[in-house]
């Protein structure tokens, strides 16, 4: 079974975007993974296909209609379908390359990309959306959010990477932020590449990308050496 992904958006037209082109649009065309843009103001009852309304409370902006987007939602989403519903938010849990890889691993997503000040709360807890954010700083909607999550999903799908390990030493993938890469000229503007690199031995070889995954590491991400996954490996 490919993976399927439906999002729902107020701007259909937004997608496959980036996720045609490379590695995702050539997976997207044969079929290993196909993508439903679904137009969230199909699903409005009134002529002016109405999706928002003023805050209850008060205050600057509005908010995305539980109504409107329980449809949208049931739509995309019927009794026995099996994918985890997203909502792309600031608010929600950090995406990590763990949930990354348990994303591809299933049947697909249903992401629901907001807009204006946020998304009724009820909506979440109606339809047990799971809140993902991409980090912390603010889009204009989660269109974009949802572009990345699928991209980073769609290259661990069987077959789409030409090379089934080219990822596993990737930064996040053992705890650590990946190491420097070098490739011809032997120099450039006075800059040699690293002697270990053309020693043809793969113990010393492993053993300084791994001293210079640490170090980089130390240097720019020091929260992962004290994340619970790296205290295990």
């Amino acid at each position: 079974m490919s993976f399927s992904a439906s999002v729902l958006t107020l701007y259909p037209e937004m997608f496959p975007g980036a996720l045609g082109v490379s590695l995702a649009g050539r997976a997207l065309e044969a079929g290993t993974w196909s993508l439903e843009a679904i137009q969230i103001r199909d699903f409005a009852t009134d002529k002016h296909r109405t999706v928002d309304d003023t805050p209850a409370g008060g205050g600057a902006g509005m908010v995305m209609r539980a109504d409107v987007l329980a449809k949208a939602i049931d739509h995309a989403s019927p009794p026995g379908d099996e994918r985890p519903r997203l909502l792309m938010s600031p608010r929600g849990r950090p995406l990590t390359q763990a949930r990354v890889r348990e994303l591809a691993a299933g049947p697909g997503a249903v992401i629901l990309c907001g807009r204006f000040e946020g998304v009724d709360q009820r909506l979440i807890e109606a339809r047990g959306l799971e809140e993902v954010s991409i980090g912390d700083f603010i889009l204009s909607g989660g269109e974009p959010a949802a572009l990345v999550l699928l991209d980073a999903v769609v290259r661990l799908l069987p077959g789409v990477m030409g090379n089934a390990v080219s990822g596993d030493e990737e930064s996040f993938e053992n705890g650590l932020l990946e190491h420097p890469h070098y490739t011809r000229p032997q120099e450039f503007e006075g800059r040699p590449i690293p002697e270990v690199l053309t020693s043809g031995n793969h113990k010393k070889i492993a053993e300084w990308r791994r001293a210079e995954a640490e170090r980089l590491t130390r240097e720019r991400r020091p929260d992962l050496l004290e994340s619970e996954w790296f205290s295990k490996g």
